[in-house]
């Protein structure tokens, strides 16, 4: 946004005198960007924010208050006032090399949709951004964010612009240090990355695999992955501003200042470089068969290059021009160049054919339609032409405005279907190309875009070593889990025994809390029927009195009204015939007033005559008294006009006064009026309370309809609670089953507990044997897997010489038999000495000495690939390692942890089962004692007893007999053997399972078994 100093200036001075309706908060980001430094450097004494934007609706208005912020106000209901409602902030990209900065670009145009339902607005960095104003009203509290409109775009100029033919893609590049990769079909952005230096050329191959971009320090040829764009040779080619892949894609030009290096895809190597341009190469293209390259700069120089040889075919010098951009016919006969001298130049056999002129604009860049029908050409204004070939000699063409700046780059795509043009104010335009009906050019593809991408394979095995992780991670989880679930159940069995409790205890607080609210239920039925009666009668006696006192008063009203009507009528008859009266008598006095002065100056004027003839005869007689007389007469008049001025004066007071008199009685009677609109005021406003206290009464009735409401509610919350206890109940049942179940299965598992232990003891020794057996079986795989990789790798080397050595075999049987076919064609020669000579001499130059150079080459070679062959094997068995040693001290440390968790669980279940053991023997000896079955004195040792009291049912337990304990003892523990040897089996077939060694279970607590030995 470009503004003026001086209206700047008058802007902000506005700002400073008038008084703002809108108060702006402070400005909240960290770094100033380099606009607002600017401001506050020029003008100091400015405190609030600068709005470069402003955005009109419904609710009010939108506008920009700083960099990255947009502020919505909202209008107030009360005052013409806007106070601010919400607050938008441009969110930080992650993308961005520099995502800071993105939050402090200006937003210099706003927008709402004709809906409402969106807001785009626009920045100084030439990106688009849209938010929906729902989401803005939901999140109310923090700043909402906007988003993208649809992908992030190039906030500088674009320099590089190329597609391929493979894929419809498109490869852009940039000032704003980035290159991004743009699918034109589906109008997506597929690739996007952020670099540190700017990217001045970028070239796609024909594949659409590969990208070479320039950028200011070096040339770089890139892959284009499936999610990321990484380099894979650099070659030290400073500010190459231009480059580009043959059609065949096996070649590619780089330009470093007036010289184009050619380099090869296959070695990756520089093949050859052209010199011959004195100033900056501008534009380089190659032809249909990729056997020239043409090539124009600032220095006027139009050169076709024949790569074969390296030199120079034709050339065209014009000094006085400064080539932009070149192209070259598809039948590569013809060679368009445009420059700084506002012309379209065709070049043919080093000279030029025909010049176009430009009108008065200056052509930027130029492409031809592969069909060779149609050019196009970008000017500097931003504009499109498209012109047909043979170019006509009027102004014949169509132009289309479409940049904002000079056109960078022209090109058209494989199939001619679409022109991609690129300008300096950062767009990307993609043209749809029409013929003169509208139809679109039609091209039959053999075959269709390809869909495949490049996969790194370093990827690929990242992605298999996750997935194998997360199934290792799965299987533990899931013994995790069932581990888990096991201590749950017994935690929920114990859990159920105090819920069982609870509900008995809520059950009783329930009945008694029902009792005690169903009696308040029908104090308040009662209370509320007193209440509505009284009020239903309040209410009749207080309208009746209403009615009997406002119809008393509209009566009374009602009167005065008329009265007062028959007052005004006849104040305003007197008034009319007083006024028509003073009229009357006014005129009067007006006319014989008149009528006097008439008469008076009709006789003065007879007595001046007389007196003029009497002083014509007197003249001489009366010479001297004659100055005395006309002071006289003089003196009278002065008198006489006095008089009659006094008399006017008199007459306009009684006028005045009369006329005050008319307005005191006009105020009178609108003071009157006054008084009848106040009366109709008071009526109006007794008619206002009648209407209000009967809303009053609707209320009520609401409030009486609302009270019967509740008490339905009530009573439905009441048939609830009844229905709830009901099943409370019939749960509470279920769970004394499953109690006395599980009283049973306690006392099971109690007996079997003794003997259980001697096993546990054994099982322990043979896991600790079996640990030691799993420790050695894993060193041995470890070695035999060390030893196979070994193996295989000498395998692949002996592949690899075997498949060289055959080759050489082929090589040389080839050579063998070109030796016999030249040979035996020597033979023909065998009656002509010289010719004979000739060709034994040719076939020893041609055989002998290559022969000795391609051994010695191949000896070279073969050392070369040999250390090579070496070292890649020693880093890939170092890696191999490292990763084995990474790994296996992951398993170990994962295993430890989990064996550690394992052993404090069943030392924790050990501890619980031998003090419920305890227990149950002091109960089984105290029920013996109880029931006079043993004689036999209790040890003094033992000192937990447990009284009779707190033992539950002691009537209803009966001892079975002790063979049959035994039986049933051995059975389950024969059972628990068998079982621990399928978890042992299952354990050993487990992939990545080892034992520690070194790691035991925790030693039991010797005084607890010595204890129990003597309680024996």
């Amino acid at each position: 946004m470009v503004k003026e100093s001086t209206s700047e200036t008058k802007n902000l001075n506005v700002i400073q005198e008038s008084e703002s309706l809108i108060e702006f908060p402070a400005v909240t980001s960290p770094v100033p960007s380099f606009e607002q430094v600017m401001m506050t450097s020029s003008h100091s004494q400015l405190t609030m924010p600068q709005v470069f934007a402003i955005a009109a609706y419904s609710k009010g208005f939108a506008c920009s208050a700083g960099p990255g912020r947009v502020l919505l106000f909202e209008k107030m209901e009360e005052k013409d006032f806007y106070r601010e409602s919400r607050e938008i902030r441009i969110p930080v990209d992650p993308q961005s090399s520099d995502p800071s900065q993105s939050d402090k670009q200006d937003v210099v145009c706003m927008c709402f949709s004709p809906s409402e339902e969106t807001l785009i607005a626009s920045t100084s960095k030439n990106q688009l951004y849209s938010i929906t104003m729902s989401l803005t009203e939901i999140s109310k509290g923090e700043p909402a964010h906007f988003e993208y409109l649809l992908y992030p775009l190039h906030s500088a100029s674009i320099t590089g612009l190329a597609t391929c033919i493979r894929k419809p893609l498109i490869a852009t590049c940039s000032l704003d240090r980035s290159v991004r990769i743009w699918n034109y079909e589906s109008n997506t952005l597929e690739l996007f990355k952020e670099y540190q230096e700017e990217a001045y050329t970028i070239s796609l191959h024909p594949s659409g695999h590969f990208v070479v971009v320039g950028f200011a320090d070096k040339l770089r040829l890139m892959n284009l992955l499936i999610d990321d764009i990484r380099s894979f040779k650099e070659y030290s080619v400073r500010g190459c501003r231009e480059c580009s892949f043959s059609n065949g894609g096996h070649l590619f030009a780089a330009v470093n200042g007036n010289v184009i290096h050619i380099f090869t895809t296959t070695s990756l190597e520089n093949i050859s470089n052209l010199k011959g341009h004195t100033g900056k190469i501008r534009s380089i293209v190659w032809n249909a068969d990729d056997s020239k390259l043409i090539s124009c700069g600032t220095d006027g120089a139009v050169y076709e290059w024949n790569l074969s040889t390296g030199k120079r075919e034709t050339e065209c010098v014009l000094k006085s021009c400064s080539y932009n951009s070149v192209t070259i016919s598809p039948d590569a006969k013809i060679i368009f160049a445009v420059g700084s001298d506002q012309t379209l130049k065709e070049i043919a056999d080093s000279s030029v054919l025909r010049e176009t002129s430009a009108f008065d604009v200056t052509y930027t860049a130029i492409a031809i339609s592969h069909s060779g029908r149609m050019i196009f050409v970008g000017t500097s204004l931003g504009t499109i032409r498209a012109m047909k070939y043979p170019l006509p000699l009027q102004k014949e063409f169509n132009e289309y405005q479409a940049h904002a700046g000079p056109v960078t780059k022209v090109l058209l795509t494989f199939d001619d279907q679409f022109l991609l043009t690129a300008a300096e104010d950062g767009c990307l335009f993609t043209w749809k190309v029409f013929d003169k009906d509208g139809r679109g050019i039609k091209r039959e593809r053999e075959v269709g875009f390809a869909e495949e991408v490049l996969v790194t394979k370093t990827d690929m095995e990242e992605k298999a070593q996750v997935m194998l992780e997360l199934k290792t991670r799965v299987e533990e989880l899931k013994m995790e889990n069932e581990y888990q679930l096991r201590l749950k159940d017994m935690n929920y069995s114990e859990k159920i025994k105090e819920l069982t409790d609870k509900f008995i205890q809520e059950m009783e607080s329930l009945k008694t809390k029902n009792q005690v609210l169903r009696t308040e239920k029908d104090k308040q039925d009662v209370l509320h029927r007193e209440r509505v009666d009284d009020l239903l009668e309040k209410q009749s006696r207080e309208l009746q009195d209403l009615e009997c006192c406002n119809n008393q008063k509209l009566l009374l009203e009602y009167e005065k009204y008329q009265e007062l009507q028959l007052k005004s009528q006849r104040m305003q008859e007197e008034y009319e015939k007083q006024l028509r009266d003073n009229d009357e008598t006014r005129s009067q006095a007006l006319e014989e007033l008149t009528e006097f002065y008439e008469a008076k100056l009709q006789e003065k004027t007879t007595l001046l005559e007389e007196a003029q003839e009497d002083v014509r005869q007197q003249l001489r007689e009366f010479e001297e008294t004659k100055k005395q007389i006309e002071e006289d007469e003089d003196r009278e008049i002065q008198d006489i006009k006095t008089k009659y001025e006094k008399k006017l004066r008199d007459e306009k007071e009684s006028n005045l006064r009369l006329k005050g008199e008319t307005g005191i009685m006009r105020k009178k009677f609108s003071s009157l009026q006054k008084e009848i609109e106040e009366r109709t005021n008071d009526i109006e406003s007794l008619k206002g309370e009648q209407v209000k206290l009967q809303g009053v009464i609707k209320s009520l009735e609401k409030d009486i309809l609302s009270l019967k409401r509740e008490i339905q509610e009530r009573d439905e919350t009441i048939q609830d609670k009844e229905k709830r206890i009901y099943d409370l109940k019939k749960k509470n049942q279920e769970l004394e089953k499953f109690k006395f179940v599980l009283d049973y299965k306690i006392k099971e598992l109690k007996k079997q507990i003794e003997p259980r232990e001697n096993e546990i003891k054994v099982m322990k020794e043979q896991i600790q044997e079996m640990e030691a057996e799993l420790e050695r079986f894993h060193k041995q795989n470890t070695q035999l897997e060390l030893h196979i990789a070994e193996l295989w790798q000498k395998l692949k080397a002996t592949d690899q010489e075997m498949r060289r050595e055959r080759q050489k075999e082929r090589d040389l049987e080839a050579l063998v038999r070109r030796f016999k076919t030249d040979l035996h064609n020597c033979v023909a020669y065998i009656q002509e000495p010289r010719l004979l000579k000739e060709k034994v001499r040719g076939l020893f130059e041609k055989y002998v000495q290559r022969a000795d150079m391609v051994e010695i080459a191949g000896l070279n070679m073969d050392l070369q690939q040999e250390y090579a062959r070496q070292r890649e094997h020693l880093e890939r068995n170092l890696a191999t390692l490292k990763k084995k040693v990474v790994k296996e001290t992951e398993l170990h440390r994962t295993d430890y942890v989990r064996i550690m968790q394992e052993n404090v669980s069943l030392i924790k279940e050990i501890n619980e089962l031998r003090r419920e053991l305890k227990f149950t023997r002091s109960q089984v000896y105290d029920l013996e004692a109880a029931l006079k079955l043993t004689k036999k004195i209790r040890p003094q040792d033992v000192q937990e007893t447990v009284t009779s009291e707190d033992i539950p049912g002691i009537a209803a337990t009966v001892r079975l007999n002790e063979q049959e304990e035994t039986g049933r003892i051995i059975e389950m523990q024969r059972l628990e053997i068998q079982r621990l040897r399928d978890q042992i089996q299952e354990q050993d077939q487990v992939p990545g399972f080892h034992s520690l060694s070194g790691t035991r279970l925790p030693s039991l607590v010797e005084s607890e078994v010595d204890s129990e030995v003597q309680t024996q």
